[in-house]
């Protein structure tokens, strides 16, 4: 998956906001460049550009290994946790320290790419213990991930709270993106056990600078505790009780499922019949994400009334740019192409993020951003093996043109669900 840049939208978050924490946002002072936010800042923007780093070289170690079916289970796995840890994680993360969560996740994953660095420095990886490892590592993350988006509100002033989930999430986006680029020009210095082994090094920065934050800053108290059962519920009920909300998850959640294998399975088996190798797959994937940050930092900017509008319009977009890219075997066709990928996978992300700010209350945004990214684990477990399927049954051209033209649909079908929406919701509110 990639990760997204929040934009301040144009309309307030609806609802309450975080509670006061002793030490955090609400009682603290109201500038944003707090030692504990440039901490976190910091550490997560060098984390993440070690996991699109790792990404790549998983990718390639599993397709160099075991072929487009051993990226499909790999990936698989990795992202599998996530369907069953996300909410469950966020609801847990807002009632026990959220810091010492994500220190103790950082070491994990630590200690699992330093094992598989060792592993492979001795041969071959079995796929098996590949797609152990990405179980072992996905369930890692499944924790550190809602631990995260609930650590924010403890340390950034409510006033700045937008504002620092947009510079954050650019800085991961950006730092996710270049990471892939990194790729060709290690191997050509070392060998990928090193690569690993560097990939590594960024969770121990990680957890080094999420253990500088002040725990007092991120200690969280409750007067009431509703327990993991109401508080879930509750979350669920404002997520079905904001206007549009739903439809945009469900339709962010299908179309991941019919473009993100293309990516893990297909874009890999695109360079390899174009005979490229690491590096072209690096700066292909490199491309997409520089040009999703360049779109993340433009809609940034603008006020965006219709959010769900654009989130769905956009999927039609990316479609029509998937649609082409089976057609090409040249490199000079094929970044601009990935670039158009990115662009329009900003116009995806950013409009839901806001939306959700804009229509969750605020003790319950937590829960719904969660919500969302287990929609994305879903279609990211889901989607790899149907792309394997569609390429071993298809082939790669036909595969790409079926994903576009199946995006394109899905987004046509959201657009006349919600433009038909609002003329009924206006009619009973006259």
């Amino acid at each position: 998956m990639t990760t997204t840049a929040v934009p301040a939208p144009a309309l307030a978050p609806a609802g309450p906001g975080p509670a006061p924490r002793p030490g955090g946002g609400r009682a603290g002072g109201s500038g944003l460049w707090t030692r504990p936010f440039v901490l976190l800042a910091a550490g997560q923007a060098l984390s993440r550009l070690g996991d699109g780093l790792f990404a790549t070289a998983l990718v390639w170690t599993a397709l160099r290994g075991h072929g487009p079916a051993g990226v499909a289970v790999v990936t698989a796995a990795a992202a599998a946790p996530l369907l069953a840890g996300s909410v469950i994680g966020a609801s847990y993360a807002d009632r026990h320290d959220r810091r010492r969560l994500m220190i103790t996740a950082d070491l994990i994953r630590l200690a699992l790419l330093l094992g598989l660095a060792a592993a492979l420095a001795r041969g071959g990886v079995p796929l098996l213990a590949l797609a152990g490892f990405g179980l072992a590592e996905g369930s890692a993350a499944a924790v550190f991930t809602p631990a995260r988006l609930a650590l924010v509100p403890a340390i950034v002033p409510a006033a700045n709270l937008l504002k620092a989930n947009a510079i954050l999430q650019a800085c991961f986006m950006a730092s996710f993106g270049l990471g892939p680029l990194l790729l060709g020009p290690l191997l050509a210095i070392t060998t990928m056990p090193g690569v690993i082994t560097a990939c590594a090094a960024t969770f121990a920065v990680s957890a080094a600078t999420l253990a500088g934050i002040a725990p007092a800053r991120v200690a969280v108290t409750t007067s009431t505790d509703p327990g993991m059962r109401a508080d879930l519920a509750a979350g669920w009920a404002a997520v079905r009780s904001a206007p549009d909300v739903p439809l945009v998850l469900a339709t962010f959640t299908a179309a991941l499922v019919l473009a993100s294998g293309f990516l893990a399975v297909g874009l890999p088996a695109w360079v390899a019949r174009a005979h490229g190798g690491p590096g072209t797959l690096g700066l292909l994937q490199g491309t997409a994400g520089a040009a999703e940050l360049a779109g993340a930092l433009a809609l940034s900017r603008l006020r965006l009334r219709r959010l769900a509008l654009t989130a769905v319009t956009a999927w039609g977009v990316l479609g029509a740019f998937r649609l082409f890219l089976g057609t090409t075997r040249a490199l000079a066709a094929g970044l601009p192409l990935m670039a158009g990928t990115g662009l329009a996978s900003a116009a995806t992300d950013i409009p839901l993020i806001a939306l959700l700010q804009a229509r969750i209350p605020g003790q319950h945004l937590g829960k719904a951003m969660a919500l969302w990214y287990t929609g994305i684990a879903a279609a990211l477990t889901i989607s790899p093996p149907l792309a394997a399927l569609a390429i071993h049954a298809l082939g790669l051209t036909a595969s790409f043109a079926l994903s576009g033209a199946a995006l394109a649909a899905l987004s046509g079908l959201s657009l006349l669900r919600l433009t038909h929406a609002h003329p009924r919701k206006a009619a009973r509110n006259a």
